[in-house]
Parts: structure tokens; sequence; C-alpha cells
């Protein structure tokens, strides 16, 4: 694999105008490039995206059943953060803009996360880790 490597995680939503919206507020951009009324492509870094992609169109992709992420975890996007403040900052906007509490924050000394839920139940977890100290 090369350095070139983007990563896509494709992700369903039933509200794609509520998803724009609750992202937002965190801060992140789209690229209208990639934006239509059936997905939106939200930046996270140069190398990183995620599709948030309506529910209808994203069962073309599939012929597997579709989590209900309210009900079970398909998956866990974990962002790492540039320090404790940033995690605390980021979560704190996510529950401004509507997310819910997933889980206690946790904090093993090198490592401290918080994590939600979003509009449409993904579980999303912001975590700063000190490397030099992990053991």
């Amino acid at each position: 694999m090369n350095n070139d490597t983007r990563i896509f995680v494709n992700l369903p939503v039933k509200d794609l105008n509520k998803s724009i919206d609750f992202f937002t507020e965190l801060g992140y951009k789209f690229n209208p490039q990639f934006t239509d009324r059936n997905a939106t492509c939200m930046i996270v870094n140069e190398n990183i995206f995620v599709m948030l992609v309506v529910e209808e169109f994203f069962k073309t992709f599939t012929k597997k059943v579709i989590s209900d992420a309210s009900r079970s975890t398909e998956v866990i996007v974990a962002l790492s953060a540039e320090n404790r403040g940033e995690v605390d900052d980021l979560a704190d906007k996510a529950f401004a803009a509507g997310a819910k509490i997933a889980n206690d924050p946790y904090d093993h000394g090198w490592m401290y996360g918080r994590s939600f839920h979003d509009p449409d139940s993904h579980l999303r977890e912001i975590f700063y880790m000190d490397s030099a100290k992990a053991g």
C-alpha cells in the first residue's frame, strides 16, 4: 500500500440534511463535488472521508441487511485528537449538537477518550493517545 491511500468510510443515514447539520456543528466540511440528494462526502482530513449515504441509496451497494445502529454496533468510528482538550472540545460540540452519550469518558493515563452516538446512532469515539507513555 502506498502513502497516497485514502480511506472512505460509507455510513447509512436516515436524514442527510440532519446529518450534514450535525457534523457542520462539529466543524466538518463537505466536498460539494460528491454531494447530492443521496449522499455527501464529509472531509475528515486530506486522506480520510466519510460518505454519509441515504439508507435507500446505501441499499443499492449491498445485498445484506443494513444494521440498525440504534440496536447493534456495526462499527466504531474512532478519530484521534491532538490533545485532551481537543477531545473534550469535540465531544462537547457533539453533545450540544444533539449527540447521545455512548460510554463514560475513560482515562488510562496515556490514553483519554470520550464517545457518543451521532444522529443515526453510529458509535463514535474521540481519543488522545500519548504513545510515548503507552505501556
